[in-house]
């Protein structure tokens, strides 16, 4: 069905095994190559995986101490000592438990004053690393893949775009009033994440059931960003509800 070298679908059935499935990935490759790159995700669906990790590396288990990240996307406008910013997620949810140098930890400047350059500069450094060896994602019931929304160029690279309606309504429980919550957000493009190496792709609870369903059986179209998935050389699928 699928014109790909590997898609693994794996069904879970809580959310805990989806976090320590893939969590056991991730620790496995940086047993083998301790000098990963890895491509970060944010939202509900990682929390579990991250408090895994955690408490992998604090076990002795493996170190994130030659590993380089890159997350996903940062919101326009906030950033690091914002709490509700993605650098204040990753710093409360991984970074602040773990021995990644902080030199190697890398997200987008949401404050940037020159955004394009900005964009283009992240680019930059993802390329310097060597590219992403493994990569995380959630999705959206929209099926967007970082904040890549419906209607994104298959071939985009990081760029800033405008938060759909619907996407503000999610994000909205982060925010104490309504004028708070961004309209814009940096993201790498669907062209940077379909890059990585591998993909693992975290999606649990029965509102991301029909984004499974579409993902596997539906049509490859940029009008749902996710499907792009299928033409990958090597994704896992970790669901359940």
């Amino acid at each position: 069905m699928f014109k790909t070298k590997v898609f693994q679908w794996i069904e879970v059935s809580s959310y805990e095994q989806m976090s320590k499935l893939a969590a056991e990935i991730f620790v496995q490759q940086l047993v083998e190559k301790p000098d990963s790159v890895l491509g970060l995700a944010t939202g509900g669906s990682p929390l579990g995986f991250y408090k895994e990790m955690v408490r992998r590396h604090q076990a002795d288990e493996f170190s994130f101490s030659r590993a380089t990240t890159f997350n996903l996307d940062e919101y326009v406008g906030i950033g690091p000592g914002d709490r509700s910013s993605y650098h204040e997620y990753m710093q409360e949810n991984l970074f602040r438990h773990i021995d990644l140098p902080e030199s190697q930890g890398h997200l987008p400047n949401g404050r940037a004053a020159d955004l394009a350059a900005e964009c283009a500069l992240y680019e930059r450094l993802i390329a310097d690393s060597g590219g992403i060896d493994l990569q995380l994602l959630g999705v959206g019931v929209n099926g967007h893949i970082g904040f890549n929304e419906p209607g994104s160029c298959f071939d985009s690279r990081t760029q800033v775009v405008e938060l759909t309606q619907e996407t503000k309504n999610s994000n909205a429980r982060f925010f104490e009033k309504e004028e708070d919550i961004p309209v814009e957000a940096i993201t790498m493009g669907i062209g940077t994440i379909m890059e990585a190496k591998k993909i693992v792709l975290l999606a649990f609870g029965e509102n991301k059931m029909d984004v499974v369903r579409r993902l596997e059986n539906g049509a490859v179209t940029e009008e749902f960003p996710a499907s792009v998935l299928r033409k990958h050389p090597h994704v896992t699928v970790i669901y359940g509800k």
